[in-house]
């Protein structure tokens, strides 16, 4: 992961803290919204990327008493998130552009589109 953090501080011009943060909030949602079996690959391809994974979905909505859903989850939750990091939204693309750059040269350009077009809402961001 330490590679993809670097590229991530490059192309948005941020500190090694919120590039890892971005990476996490965003691997996360994936791990939560996207299809598991593509997340899965993706996951075992890079070294390190199991410390970035956040909750499963289960795991998820125990830990919000099962409101998750309720509360304006899915895509712009990580935009939130995301924006609380102090991204803008021409940053949140480039993010987006530099990590499934990365998941595309770790599993191949047809892991990468099924995660993609599996994830609500991801693909109107990319």
């Amino acid at each position: 992961m330490e590679e993809l953090v670097q590229r991530v501080r490059r192309a948005l011009g941020v500190d090694a803290e919120t590039a890892q943060s971005a990476i996490r909030a965003v691997v996360s949602f994936l791990n939560r919204e996207g299809p598991q079996a593509e997340m899965a690959k993706l996951v075992a391809a890079i070294d390190g990327a199991e410390d970035y994974v956040g909750p499963t979905p289960d795991q998820d909505a125990v830990t919000l008493g099962g409101l998750g859903g309720l509360m304006g989850g899915g895509i712009m939750e990580i935009l939130g998130e995301l924006q609380s990091l102090g991204l803008d939204i021409g940053q949140i693309q480039t993010l987006g552009e530099e990590i499934f750059g990365f998941a595309r040269e770790k599993v191949g350009t047809e892991t990468t589109d099924k995660l993609v077009r599996g994830t609500p809402g991801l693909s109107q961001f990319l």
